[in-house]
């Protein structure tokens, strides 16, 4: 059971991540492992909740994967209070860790609108099984139907004690 309450809230959290970042082209999040590399995933989603912070095109065009993680982490820290605790070099590798990575995400869903559709969930769904989870971690999620906005609670991951409410709105759904 633990292992499906942590597969549903990493597909929650995937789903929050795509849906904030899907206005950015160079943006494709599909694990928590390797599409954070760059950086540029950890910039989308905090531009996407707080634009007036800094300016997208700067910080996409011109520095470094190291140099984008130090951004997104500066202003995290500076302007959402969370702490550094990654540290850039590793996570511009092949495949950071993704316990880490999960930590650092839970922490910006906390202080970020957490809003997430249903379409996002969906989208998440249809991704290729490897890119969402681990082999051992392969669980069949099973698809449910909304046909209001729902509030549910759920763990985000083991490190978390904390119990979060999402609100997920169906508008387009039946």
């Amino acid at each position: 059971m633990a292992g499906l309450q942590q597969t549903n809230s990493e597909m929650i959290l995937l789903s929050w991540v795509r849906q904030s970042t899907r206005n950015y082209p160079q943006v494709n999040v599909t694990n928590f492992t390797s599409s954070w590399s760059d950086g540029l995933a950890f910039n989308a989603l905090l531009h996407s909740h707080r634009p007036d912070l800094f300016d997208w095109n700067a910080v996409a065009s011109q520095q470094s994967p190291v140099q984008r993680l130090e951004h997104a982490f500066n202003i995290a820290r500076q302007h959402l209070g969370i702490e550094k605790l990654l540290d850039p070099e590793d996570v511009a590798t092949a495949c950071p860790d993704k316990k880490s990575i999960l930590m650092y995400v839970t922490s910006l869903f906390q202080v970020l609108p957490q809003k997430v559709t249903m379409e996002a969930i969906r989208e998440v769904e249809m991704l290729p099984r490897h890119s969402r989870v681990t082999r051992e971690e392969h669980i069949e999620v099973h698809e449910q139907h909304f046909s209001q906005e729902v509030s549910f609670p759920f763990l985000l991951s083991s490190c978390c004690s904390k119990m979060f409410f999402l609100t997920l709105s169906y508008s387009e759904f039946h």
